[in-house]
């Protein structure tokens, strides 16, 4: 009975105050690549545009779980590929995110947004921030006694000016101020850290595409070994699962919850991270593939 009762205290005041409760393991509900879209498109059969369904099968996923915080791991909205009433009109971009923006309402924790490319074809970092209520496009927090780490890499290459309004940009990197950053934060912490980020830092070299999307990837990935505290990268971008370790990181790429080419299952994550055994498990929903890492 003592046991029961714990576990409804715990339960009542995490769904009460959103907050991992310490010596819990700590959930964290992960989605990437919605790519909230025209619903009106008559020229891709309907696929991308049932994003409301898939945000809100999401949203009550996390909510009855419950996921102690929410993050996006980027391209939320689509831009760029407006069909429909209007074709290639920009202005109606803004009015997409706020449809995507909805769909979402009902999660009852915390969301934390990664800016993607596709996030900045037609708006600028400002428009993308402002509209989702979050200050900063790169910042860390803690809870239930993990560091979390949300990066920003899009960034023009090699000038480091911020995508701004940019179509079919990909090619991006971490800039020097966001890198000393990054490396400070890392050095202030002795929390097992998860660092986030849209376009994958373990992508390998591609001499078609003229290098991997984050140009510095290397360097970055060497700040986060020497730091010591890394345990895990969570990604997007590539729409697949891809799985990779290196100098002990976890580097997972998360599947899209989009379905851009075959209409297919809502996909998403529900990681469970325990300090205390310092094991992470990853149920995979969807296309996700399910994991269990040890850190």
């Amino acid at each position: 009975m003592f046991h029961r009762t714990r576990f409804l205290f715990v339960l009542a005041l995490v769904l009460a105050t959103g907050v991992a409760v310490a010596g819990e393991p700590v959930r964290i509900a992960l989605f990437t690549d919605a790519h909230v879209h025209d619903i009106n498109s008559p020229v891709e059969s309907k696929v991308m545009t049932n994003y409301a369904e898939r945000l809100g099968a999401f949203a009550a996923a996390a909510n009855a779980w419950p996921a102690d915080v929410a993050i996006e791991l980027g391209d939320f909205v689509n831009g760029a590929f407006v069909m429909g009433p209007g074709y290639g009109d920009p202005t109606r971009i803004p009015g997409i995110l706020e449809l995507g923006i909805a769909s979402i309402a009902g999660l009852n924790t915390p969301m934390h947004y990664v800016l993607g490319n596709h996030d900045l074809y037609d708006l600028s970092k400002s428009d993308f921030l402002t509209a989702v209520g979050q200050d900063e496009a790169y910042y860390s927090f803690d809870l239930g006694g993990v560091h979390f780490v949300i990066l920003d890499a899009e960034y023009n290459d090699p000038d480091e000016s911020d995508f701004d309004h940019v179509f079919m940009r990909v090619k991006c990197r971490i800039p020097v101020d966001e890198m000393a950053w990054l490396a400070d934060d890392l050095a202030q912490t002795d929390l097992p850290t998860i660092v986030c980020i849209h376009q994958p830092l373990d992508a390998q070299f591609d001499a078609n595409a003229g290098g991997p999307p984050v140009v510095n990837n290397a360097e970055v990935r060497q700040v986060l070994t020497d730091s010591g505290q890394v345990i895990a990268v969570f990604q997007g971008h590539d729409h697949g699962n891809v799985y990779t370790e290196i100098d002990g990181i976890h580097y997972v790429t998360l599947a899209a919850m989009v379905d851009h080419t075959v209409p297919g299952p809502a996909t998403w994550s529900q990681v469970s991270l325990d300090v205390e055994t310092r094991m992470m498990s990853i149920e995979g929903f969807g296309l996700q593939e399910s994991y269990e890492l040890g850190f």
